[in-house]
C-alpha cells in the first residue's frame, strides 16, 4: 500500500512540477503516474551505472554532475513517454531541481507509520 502512496505523490510532484514551468508539457495524470515509474526505474537501474562511470567528473565537480545526469534522464524519459515533452536541457535541470523539492514537501507531508502522536501514545 505504501508503494502505490509513494507512487501517487511522485505523479503528484510531477504534475505540479510541470504545472510551474513552461517548458514541460505534461498531458494528464495518467501521463504522470508513467513518468513516474519511467523515472523510478531509470534511477533504480540506470542512475548508479552512469554515476559509476562518471565518477572522475563527479568528483571534480564535487557532485553537480549529478544534476547533469538526472536531467539527461528525465529528456529520455520525455523520449520514451508519449504525452510527456521537455523543451529543452535547461529545462530538464530546472524541472529536476523543483522536482527533487516539491516531492521533499509532499513527502514531509505524508503521514508516517514511524512518528507518535501529538500525545505521545504509539
Amino acid at each position: 500500500m505504501r508503494i502505490i502512496l509513494h507512487w501517487f505523490l511522485r505523479a503528484l510532484a510531477i504534475m505540479i512540477t510541470a504545472y510551474l514551468l513552461p517548458g514541460i508539457i505534461l498531458k494528464s495524470f495518467f501521463v504522470a503516474l508513467v513518468v513516474a515509474i519511467v523515472l523510478g526505474l531509470f534511477n533504480t537501474i540506470l542512475k548508479p551505472i552512469l554515476i559509476i562511470l562518471t565518477l572522475p567528473i563527479t568528483i571534480l565537480t564535487l557532485g553537480l554532475f549529478t544534476l547533469v545526469i538526472n536531467a539527461g534522464m528525465i529528456m529520455l524519459t520525455s523520449k520514451i513517454v508519449d504525452g510527456f515533452y521537455v523543451q529543452s536541457f535547461w529545462w530538464a535541470l530546472f524541472f529536476s531541481l523543483i522536482l527533487s523539492l516539491v516531492n521533499a514537501i509532499l513527502h514531509s507531508i505524508e503521514p508516517s507509520k514511524n512518528r507518535t502522536s501529538s500525545r505521545g501514545e504509539e
